[in-house]
């Protein structure tokens, strides 16, 4: 078995919840309109002002494209309103805590990597996968200072390694591995959320740190040296989850979000100075680094194809044969066969 180093109180993915009534580019005015909207149901007004609101709750992280929607959510939020619904947000750090408050019932859209879905569908829980953006392998990578002596991936043998468990890094590591003809048996991991990682990296006590935009990004403006990146081994693709209830309940919300989605990364893709700084500001992560990242990411939302399904089993058999994973899993399973999800069939 591995050797897994724990450092002081490393922190587990938090979740914030940040509950909204409406979203207007992000702002409060939306609380008036769920207001308005519950006073008028409760007026007697005519059978379609009295029905509840359908709630559609959308998972995000500062430093992705879900957030990116919440600030311009304008469009977003007329679209729902007009269909008698409403959006409320839910912060949250990473995506493994996402896919399990999924299980509990407390998110219904999230957008995650490619890795924690396998862990999610390992653990029961009920989602699908919705859509998939387009491969972005030189996105994450595993990285050394830039005085490290370390030239090789094939140097890592014996080195203390970090990375946060369950993200796409933990499967970069492992092909990255295997390429140069080691395993996880062949080093020290050591499991550590991106700040801790970045704190132990600067600080000397790992040898490299096996990390995603923007937070490679940022790390490589600070001097950090790229062994190796994703290219050759590994797609790192984004997925769209959906909780299953949800998906199989309201085909029409879902619809209206992935217009908006799709409407967003054509947006994206021709501002991605503007996106840069929106997300500059809400992360505090640099603008330069930001900028770096999205000209390394292609805009675009994809249908879950046979050929996406099986690099995820791949995936998936390779942490099960690991014992990463408690069980065998089919990823099929999380899909809803011959079903069109938020226009994305």
């Amino acid at each position: 078995m591995s050797r897994y180093i724990s450092f002081t109180n490393v922190r587990s993915a938090l979740l914030c919840c940040a509950v909204l009534s409406s979203l207007v580019l992000g702002c409060g005015r939306g609380g008036e309109a769920g207001a308005a909207s519950e006073k008028a149901a409760g007026a007697g007004g005519a059978p379609e002002d009295t029905r509840a609101a359908v709630v559609v709750r959308l998972g995000y992280q500062k430093i992705g494209t879900p957030f990116l929607l919440k600030e311009r959510a304008e469009a977003l939020t007329k679209a729902l309103e007009a269909r008698n619904a409403r959006a409320e947000w839910v912060e949250f750090q990473a995506g493994p805590p996402l896919l399990e408050a999924m299980r509990a019932g407390a998110v219904d859209v999230g957008h995650v990597g490619e890795t924690p879905p396998v862990f999610a569908q390992a653990g029961n829980v009920p989602f699908v996968y919705a859509a998939s953006d387009a491969p972005a392998p030189g996105a994450e990578a595993i990285v050394v200072k830039k005085d490290s002596p370390i030239r090789t991936v094939a140097a890592l043998k014996g080195k203390r390694v970090a990375l946060n468990r369950g993200s796409n890094v933990h499967y970069l590591l492992i092909r990255a591995l295997e390429s140069a003809g080691l395993t996880l048996d062949d080093i020290q991991v050591v499991f550590l959320a991106p700040a801790d990682a970045r704190t132990a990296f600067e600080g000397g006590n790992i040898d490299a740190w096996v990390i995603w935009d923007p937070f490679l990004a940022a790390a490589e403006l600070a001097g950090a040296r790229i062994l190796k990146d994703g290219e050759g081994l590994v797609d790192n693709r984004l997925f769209y989850v959906v909780r299953r209830e949800f998906a199989e309940e309201q085909p029409e919300i879902l619809r209206i979000v992935f217009e908006e989605y799709r409407a967003l990364c054509a947006w994206e893709d021709g501002h991605r100075e503007e996106a840069s700084q929106i997300l500059a500001r809400s992360s505090g992560i640099a603008y330069e680094a930001f900028l770096r990242a999205e000209h390394r990411r292609a805009y675009q939302i994809l249908p879950i194809t046979p050929e996406i399904t099986q690099r995820q089993q791949a995936i998936a058999d390779t942490f099960h044969k690991l014992a990463i994973i408690p069980r065998d899993i089919r990823v099929e399973e999380a899909l809803l066969p011959g079903a069109e999800i938020g226009g994305v069939r």
